[in-house]
């Protein structure tokens, strides 16, 4: 027996009985002339009777008063089709509490055939919450900022907002029912149906165009940009997309206005660092002279030194006038020309001393590269200048590496005569190595010296 296990619940009646009560929605039953024959809980809660003012009263005394003058014939009409069916046919249905209050319900109809004729079982739902989400989303939509659009499969709008009327210029019942292509401007809109078609093979919350501009064609003919946004969902009536539509014609002026601005910047930076490096060679030719009119070989060593410092800081400016990217300023580079200039200026034999640059790409910010290369121009002037006797053999090396993405090494090595041991370092007079401990300082570069076998400068610096 398959329900020997229920026995202890007593017979089906019993059961049914119990089913019926502890239903989460409103049960009523009414005979073929509308009257009330049950009601359960739910029922007394949902309408505020207690089920005795009920029973044997008609149907409609749980109908507001509009309707209860055509419902008797709605009733003998739906015991003549005896099917289960939703009741309303789609329009709206309210209960009426005891109170006076209407609510919205849905209804589910049923007819049951006893020995006694016909019956109409009626299941009621209080859908109050779920009208409330409903006109809540309804009209959160309606208040979007965003033109919003719903179209079918096919592309055919099902709905738009107010938002969209105002974007495209159309009256909502002129967008209703027509082709989501006529908001396309027509060089688009032979493409869109395979595009359309694409995206339902694949659905997914995504944005339209994939970095393509795109634009939309207002009711008067003219087109603007527009930003698009598409969600598939899943309807009773199948697969709908829904396009979040944003004019972006302000912004695409406003990043116009910036890119001339940037552009405009940028030129007045290149004309500035043009300017600085003219002005630097003009200093530049001004020590040049002075040095040819001098005859004290100091004056004119000190004269010579100066120029190179200049020219270094020129060089740094003569690449960023060069560069596309002012905020970096090509180290590796820089430190190629400055050790070719140096060459030149202390003519360097190059067939006795080589100079090896070992450079990762360095980019650095100006305010770190003027300084940088001032450093490199002092430790290089030094090795050239001091390291070997004459005509004696060795080599400079000058490396830049990266050890990680903060910190970059800065090593200028060579081995020759090494610092002279009476060289008080931390307390030194000459000019060059002051400017180096100084100009480390600046950048919060930490440097170190080994004095011989080889000389070394080696600098930590923070980038």
């Amino acid at each position: 027996m398959p329900f020997a296990h229920l026995k202890n619940f007593g017979n089906t009646n019993e059961m049914m009985h119990l089913a019926v009560e502890a239903s989460p929605s409103g049960m009523v039953m009414m005979g073929s002339e509308g009257k009330i024959v049950m009601a359960n809980s739910m029922t007394e809660k949902l309408f505020g009777y207690d089920r005795h003012e009920l029973l044997g009263h008609p149907l409609e005394i749980l109908l507001p008063e509009r309707f209860r003058q055509k419902h008797p014939e709605y009733r003998q009409a739906y015991i003549g089709e005896s099917t289960s069916r939703p009741m309303g046919h789609g329009k709206d249905v309210y209960g009426l509490h005891k109170n006076g209050k209407e609510f919205p319900i849905e209804v589910g109809l049923n007819p049951i055939e006893t020995q006694y004729g016909i019956y109409v079982l009626a299941a009621i739902v209080d859908i109050s919450d779920r009208n409330f989400a409903e006109n809540m989303l309804r009209l959160a939509v309606e208040a979007s900022p965003n033109g919003m659009i719903m179209s079918d499969r096919n592309g055919i709008i099902v709905m738009v907002n107010t938002t969209t009327e105002t974007l495209f210029g159309y009256a909502r019942n002129e967008l209703m029912n027509h082709s989501i292509e006529m908001l396309i401007p027509q060089t688009h809109r032979r493409h869109h149906p395979q595009l359309r078609k694409n995206y339902l093979e694949q659905p997914s919350a995504r944005a339209m165009g994939h970095g393509r501009d795109l634009f939309g064609l207002h009711k008067n003919g003219l087109e603007f940009p527009v930003e698009v946004g598409l969600n598939p969902i899943q309807t009773p009536q199948g697969q709908m997309i829904l396009a979040s539509v944003i004019d972006i014609t302000e912004r695409k002026h406003q990043e116009e206005q910036l890119k001339a601005a940037l552009k405009e910047k940028d030129l007045l930076l290149s004309e500035i660092h043009h300017r600085v490096k003219n002005n630097l060679q003009i200093i530049d030719s001004l020590l040049g002279m002075q040095s040819d009119r001098s005859m004290n070989g100091a004056a004119i060593g000190i004269l010579k030194e100066s120029q190179n410092r200049v020219k270094s800081m020129a060089m740094i400016h003569q690449i960023l006038y060069e560069s596309t990217d002012f905020s970096r300023v090509d180290f590796s580079a820089v430190t190629e020309s400055l050790v070719s200039n140096l060459s030149a200026s202390y003519a360097l034999n190059t067939s006795n001393i080589h100079i090896v640059i070992d450079a990762d790409h360095v980019l650095l910010p100006i305010n770190i590269s003027i300084p940088l290369g001032l450093i490199l121009n002092e430790l290089c002037t030094n090795a050239m200048k001091y390291a070997f006797a004459l005509n004696h053999r060795g080599h400079i090396h000058i490396a830049l590496k990266y050890l990680d993405n903060h910190r970059l090494q800065v090593i200028v090595s060579d081995d020759g005569r090494g610092l002279p041991e009476e060289l008080d370092i931390d307390n030194t007079s000459t000019l060059g190595l002051q400017l180096v401990t100084l100009l480390s300082e600046q950048i919060s570069a930490e440097l170190t010296i080994q004095r011989k076998n080889p000389t070394r400068f080696t600098l930590m610096v923070p980038v």
